[in-house]
């Protein structure tokens, strides 16, 4: 099957997440599979070109599946390929234990009351409520589907735990403090530095924003999903999927890692402490397996307190053995961060003014939350629940939920973008993975109440796929792209909305062309503003194999500014600018 995933977040439907629009049918409706023809409306849904997947846990060998009494076996060898099958294209919907995440559950008690030839039928052919035809559209063998359908007759092997023993095994400094220099050793203009997730080397790149030069390449854990800096700016932290966190020196000439710490064997964030009185005291990094997060020192990454995110969903009050840790954010109002627990619902206020007897709040918000940034005051955080159409919006100072808001079919805002509007006020907008949708919400409960928290207004863009919005203080202009769109041209171009004009139709900037590439899907993701907000940068994103580039545009005129290229840059994904993240400017 193919696997179209950006930093770690984006892959094509799976097997199973498919499979569960199935085996959420009563066991009685056990009819015959449709033939192909009836789903092809499903194969270019961009939206169901989007799953997380777990594609490093893939990489763990599990023992097989013990035998039972009329349940097919699996081999060791089967095992192992089904388990690269289900990690990779299932774990990220179905959840790594197929209890249900995002999807419905996989577990025993529905799958073996359907049956595997019913699986088997299913995985072959599809059906119109979703399944796609892996069968007889080839991406998956006959021998494949075998295994698939005898692996879901079997009990789901869990990988193993991770704590303090393992993560203080796992953790090395490699130039301790009283060791790095006391001062910027090198001439760099670090405010408008960039760090770039090169995804498929396991590196970032750090590019200098003025010269657009490489100034080096890191290695760090598999995929980087974000890069964070420190409050002060010296310090870098990024975080592979295979938990690996990586502290880098910017100071340092040239800058390198200083410290690395695996927190789990899946993760995507990672923060650090902003409030006043505690810049660059504490690191946190959340994981998806196992289903925690660990606070740790910030100049030398050693764990502190581990605390686990199981236990009930805010809704039902049920258990859920894996809640993962999806996006973290650092308070600007108190000495708190902000945890986002996907599956279950909540969002934790951490208290680090006191590690060794931790205090959290927790807000019971919607499940399956996602991705999301501060309104421009830095008070209200938005994070997407995208399973769900909604943005929960966070008062960090009062630690309470302030609304939650319907969007369109799936937001992911990335951050979101925000801008100042004459009829509206400040808003933050987020684009939409399952549609055209740009959505604007009122951010300004005391100036413009009747607008606050609430979709003021929905632009219509290229079409669904979107991944990331993006605009600056400086500019007047409004980027959204659309890397997983089914059409090339679209996917390999970006929108923009004149921010002075928002009914003015949107200009569509052909990136992938700029970038003078001719092979691959040019997937161009990911606009990052540089310091100043006079030109913004995009990924265009290839297969390892294949040519990527940096594209550079100049934003009053939006026209090509500079094409960044280079042999080193393989697959490029996220870029962040260091003093624009870390002053949460977007």
């Amino acid at each position: 099957m193919h696997a179209g995933r950006i930093g770690g977040r984006a892959a094509l439907l799976t097997t199973a997440t498919a499979m569960a629009l199935v085996l959420g049918v009563a066991a009685s409706a056990q009819t015959a599979a449709p033939a192909p023809a009836d789903i092809k409306k499903h194969e270019t849904t961009p939206s169901g070109q989007y799953e997380p997947s777990l594609d490093v846990l893939k990489e763990k060998s599990l023992p097989a599946p013990g035998a039972v009494e009329g349940v097919p076996a699996l081999t060791q060898a089967e095992a192992d390929e089904a388990n690269v099958i289900y990690f990779q294209r299932c774990a990220g919907c179905h959840g790594v234990l197929r209890k249900g995440a995002t999807g419905k559950p996989l577990t025993t008690d529905l799958t073996r009351e359907l049956g595997y030839d019913y699986l088997m039928n299913f995985i072959t052919y599809g059906s119109p409520a979703g399944m796609p035809n892996w069968g007889t559209s080839g991406d998956l063998t006959e021998q494949q589907i075998d295994i698939m359908a005898r692996y879901l007759l079997n009990e789901p092997v869990a990988p193993p735990e991770w704590g303090m023993a393992e993560m203080k095994a796992s953790w090395t400094v490699e130039v301790p403090v009283d060791q790095r220099p006391t001062k910027q050793m090198n001439s760099l203009n670090l405010d408008n530095l960039f760090s770039v997730t090169l995804r498929d080397t396991g590196e970032v790149a750090l590019i200098d924003g003025d010269s657009k030069a490489i100034v080096t390449i890191i290695p760090t854990g598999y995929a980087v999903h974000i890069s964070r800096l420190s409050a002060s700016g010296r310090y870098l932290y990024v975080i592979g999927r295979d938990g690996l966190v990586n502290l880098i020196d910017l100071w340092m000439d040239p800058p390198r890692s200083v410290a690395s710490l695996k927190i789990g064997y899946e993760a995507r964030s990672v923060e650090t402490s902003k409030m006043e009185g505690w810049e660059d005291r504490y690191a946190i990094a959340g994981s998806y397996w196992p289903p925690q997060y660990v606070i740790m020192e910030g100049d030398t990454l050693e764990p502190l307190r581990i605390v686990s995110t199981r236990g009930m969903t805010y809704d039902t009050q049920e258990y859920h053995p894996e809640p993962r840790v999806a996006s973290i954010v650092a308070s600007h109002y108190n000495p708190e961060f902000i945890v986002n627990i996907k599956e279950t619902g909540i969002i934790q206020l951490v208290d680090y003014s006191d590690v060794q007897n931790l205090k959290t709040r927790s807000i019971p918000a919607e499940r399956f939350l996602h991705d999301g940034g501060f309104d421009r005051s830095g008070r209200y955080f938005l994070v997407a629940a995208n399973a769900r159409n909604k943005v929960a919006v966070v008062d960090t100072k009062e630690g309470t939920l302030t609304a939650l808001v319907e969007t369109g079919a799936t937001p992911h805002p990335g951050r979101g973008a925000n801008f100042e509007t004459a009829e509206f006020g400040p808003v933050w907008a987020t684009s939409h993975l399952g549609d055209e949708r740009i959505d604007l919400i009122g951010t300004d409960p005391e100036g413009h109440p009747d607008h606050a928290w609430k979709v003021v207004k929905s632009l219509e863009g290229q079409g669904g796929g979107s991944l990331f919005i993006k605009t600056h203080p400086n500019s007047r202009n409004l980027y959204v792209d659309t890397p997983l769109n089914p059409d090339a041209e679209i996917a390999s171009s970006v929108a923009v909305f004149d921010l002075d004009d928002l009914d003015k139709p949107y200009e569509v900037l052909p990136i992938g062309e700029w970038a003078g590439i001719d092979q691959g899907m040019r997937r161009v993701v990911q606009g990052e503003f540089n310091r100043d907000g006079t030109e913004i940068w995009f990924s265009v994103w290839n297969a390892v194999d294949q040519e990527s580039a940096i594209v550079v545009v100049d934003d009053k005129t939006r026209t090509l500014k500079h094409v960044i290229k280079d042999p080193r840059i393989k697959t490029p994904t996220g870029k962040f600018n260091v003093y624009n993240t870390r002053k949460d400017i977007y």
